[in-house]
């Protein structure tokens, strides 16, 4: 375990590294990576000491599918611990102490205020893993990405490893809360929270059905969180790395991956269960989620969402989307001018905008972003659907998946 953050780049790196964007930042990590590691997982921790020890020990014990033990030279851990005012970095180093025979890196900072929120964290990190994945050399090496108070699935490492054989640029893998934190919220709260995730799972399948995804077939989820994703370093150089967003820029990397076209699988294979606690060292992330359903509780509301006919609308303008951007690209003969304006009208967006969106776009991606960021600002979309109640969304989308359903057996029996 080693790391000196004032110390100048060792000599070893290759110079090719000064060619990418993702690794001008000072090296943190002297040691070099074993050249048979496979993973390099980084671990943001910010006072995480009363859950760090669980933490570090289910990334130290990790099995592959048959029960066998993953040897610990073909991964490694580099723990981030910034700001803390607990034993967290003690913690660490203890670890560390008991168990030498696993790769466990410590970089120990105090960041200035305006650098130390989790988007600037995770960029750090996820810069340092990126450039030891180059400094080994393999092809398609990946960097993992959890949190301090997460524990991983004794199969984590080898669940991605699976999905990264199978083709895959990028995994999000299955978040799920603590059990008994989960049970300690208000009734109210916890019914809220587990309909939000239903609510989600219900918009995934409804996708599946109306503009699946090629690559990423059902079974699959809707998450691509910081606690549990991981991304080969090739890809995260293409996308221009993490942006250090003071926020969400987990769901940032996401969107950056499908507006490239990445091959990104939600896989239920690869899970991690992480707190439950309301009060979170990240802006909009879990925490701050639950504390929104719970004050919507005290103030006996009801959460709001998009209802099920404009989810369902959305979706079949996306596919009829992508089946024009394909033939535009390919340079087929474009569909005729009406239904690039019919598209318009179902997307809410003016149609010289979509007609501009599409000739400037790289990817199907890319060009669903710029439309849903338009739908965003405009607000036309929002005031055409409205939102409702949860409750009335989810009843509705069940509706509708069965009418699907029943109309496409065959691909029901795909789904979960």
């Amino acid at each position: 375990m080693q790391s000196n953050c004032k110390e100048a780049i060792p000599d070893f790196w290759p110079s090719k590294l000064a060619l990418n964007p993702v690794s001008s930042a000072p090296t943190l990590i002297r040691k070099p990576p074993l050249l048979q590691s496979l993973v390099s997982i980084i671990v943001p921790v910010r006072d995480e000491a009363a859950t760090l020890d669980e933490t570090l020990a289910a990334l130290a014990d990790q099995v592959d599918f048959k029960g066998c033990l993953i040897p610990p030279s073909h991964y490694e851990v580099i723990v981030f611990t910034n700001n803390c005012t607990d034993e967290s970095a003690a913690i660490v180093r203890q670890f560390a102490r008991q168990h030498p025979e696993h790769q466990i890196h410590l970089i120990e900072q105090t960041l200035p205020p305006e650098e130390a929120y989790i988007g600037r964290v995770r960029q750090i990190l996820m810069d340092e893993a990126y450039r030891r994945r180059c400094w080994v050399g393999q092809p398609r090496g990946i960097i993992a990405s959890t949190d301090g108070d997460s524990r991983v699935d004794s199969q984590w490492i080898a669940a991605m490893l699976y999905e990264f054989e199978r083709g895959a640029d990028a995994v999000g893998g299955r978040t799920v809360t603590q059990r008994s934190e989960r049970q300690a919220l208000d009734v109210q709260t916890r019914a809220t929270y587990l309909r939000f995730v239903g609510y989600r799972y219900l918009i995934k399948q409804l996708e599946d059905y109306l503009d699946p995804d090629p690559f990423d077939c059902p079974p699959r989820h809707y998450q691509f969180f910081g606690a549990n994703f991981a991304i080969t370093h090739e890809m995260y150089a293409l996308v221009g790395g993490l942006s250090p967003l003071h926020t969400g820029e987990d769901v940032a990397l996401h969107q950056a991956l499908l507006a490239f076209g990445a091959k990104v699988r939600h896989s239920f294979l690869m899970r991690v269960t992480t707190s439950a606690r309301q009060q979170g060292r990240a802006t909009l992330g879990l925490a701050d989620r639950l504390a929104q359903f719970q004050h919507l509780s005290q103030r006996q509301q009801v959460f709001l969402v998009e209802p099920g006919a404009a989810v369902e609308a959305k979706l079949r303008a996306r596919r009829d989307l992508r089946s024009y951007w394909w033939r535009y690209s390919t340079g087929q003969p474009a569909l005729a001018q009406p239904c690039l304006a019919s598209l318009a009208t179902q997307l809410a967006v003016p149609l010289t905008m979509l007609h501009q969106a599409v000739e400037q776009s790289s990817s199907p991606g890319e060009l669903y972003q710029q439309i849903d960021q338009h739908q965003q600002t405009a607000g036309l979309w929002q005031r055409q659907w409205g939102s409702v109640a949860i409750d009335k969304a989810i009843a509705d989308l069940r509706l509708r998946l069965y009418r699907l359903r029943q109309q496409n057996p065959v691909a029901a029996g795909r789904l979960p």
